[in-house]
């Protein structure tokens, strides 16, 4: 089974047992807040938003990325000149019920300074057996976030608190696959291009014959997006749709060269023309198997994963001869290190 019905599953999961036990008692309490980690663009925070609406919750969101004072959680004291709410008070106040869905994104690049320590504030927050007396500094009063739901996002685990991290289920994002991507790519990230770049079918002056086939696409996720999440390919349909808006407009002017009929077909052949020279050209750097002194590794990262080589080579040096690659080596460590920067400087841009 692939890994992303198996990540649709838990949620529809926990989304069904939320409803199950709401219709039951009617209410829910201390309920464990949820957190959701994967590589960045698996669409953590449009699933915050989805659960919110499938719930029919109000949904705030707010980013911990680098924070490190804590009155931006717990609120500053009415004492201090510009004294305001926590952003859990805040929260509360912008969406006008007791009881939204709040998704804390970034949670794994908590800072820390002076001020204080934020994720030893966040234990209160979303603890289920403290937060139904949960006291912000500017109220001075308990307030009731017990019927809060809690959603917490992060790209890898190893930064959060162990304290922290108890507090949270934990469900796991690991990626998409082809057949996902393309997909998701039909249903959301085309339709969106479409809409942002007023090339919606059916309308005025849009070309019957404008279209991105099934080819063009895997293209695109094999040679140009190869990464776990949907964030780059993302930018580069935006990026076709609108090279495909100019030469709309440029036809609407008689500008344009090429003819009406099949001028506007994104193919494979389209690709290198819209897109430029496709960053990966080929699966495997080696063809034909590995030659001697070589060997083939796995690299993980917290962006995804990839094959890398290990080459090994002897050499003279001061009357002496030296040998890298090895595993056990400091020149076998240096190696590796260098090919783990560049597979990670390859899977981020």
């Amino acid at each position: 089974m692939c890994n992303g019905v198996v990540q649709c599953c838990l949620l529809k999961t926990f989304v069904v047992e939320f409803v199950v036990v709401w219709c039951v008692v009617c209410v829910v309490c201390c309920w464990i807040p949820k957190g959701l980690s994967g590589p960045p663009g698996t669409g953590k925070t449009s699933i915050g938003r989805s659960i919110a609406r499938a719930l029919n919750r109000e949904f705030f969101r707010f980013s911990v990325g680098g924070l490190s004072d804590v009155a931006e959680i717990k609120g500053h004291r009415r004492t201090y000149i510009g004294a305001m709410p926590g952003k859990i008070i805040q929260g509360l106040k912008s969406t006008n019920t007791f009881n939204p869905l709040v998704l804390i994104d970034e949670i794994d690049k908590l800072g820390k300074g002076y001020q204080g320590d934020p994720a030893s504030a966040l234990l209160e927050l979303l603890d289920p057996s403290q937060n139904d007396s949960f006291v912000d500094h500017y109220l001075d009063t308990p307030v009731d976030l017990s019927q809060v739901l809690f959603i917490c996002t992060a790209n890898v685990l190893e930064t959060i608190p162990g304290p922290l991290l108890d507090r949270m289920e934990v469900i796991q994002l690991s990626g998409y696959d082809t057949p996902e991507k393309i997909e998701i790519t039909r249903r959301y990230l085309e339709p969106r291009a479409r809409e942002d770049t007023g090339l919606i079918p059916g309308e005025q002056n849009v070309p019957p014959t404008l279209e991105l086939t099934d080819g063009a696409i895997s293209d695109l996720i094999r040679w140009y997006c190869r990464e776990a999440g949907v964030r780059n390919l993302q930018k580069q349909i935006q990026k076709i749709y609108r090279k495909m808006a100019l030469k709309v407009v440029r036809g609407m002017n008689g500008d344009g060269t090429e003819e009406a009929s099949g001028s506007y077909k994104v193919d494979e052949e389209r690709l290198s023309e819209l897109l430029g020279k496709p960053p990966f050209t080929s699966d495997r750097l080696y063809e034909e198997g590995t030659p001697p002194g070589v060997v083939m590794g796995l690299a993980w990262t917290s962006m995804g994963g990839a094959s890398l080589y290990i080459e090994c080579s002897a050499h003279h040096e001061y009357g002496e001869r030296k040998d890298t690659g090895g595993i056990g080596g400091s020149g076998g460590v240096l190696a590796v290190g260098l090919w783990l920067l560049v597979v990670l400087f390859m899977l981020l841009w």
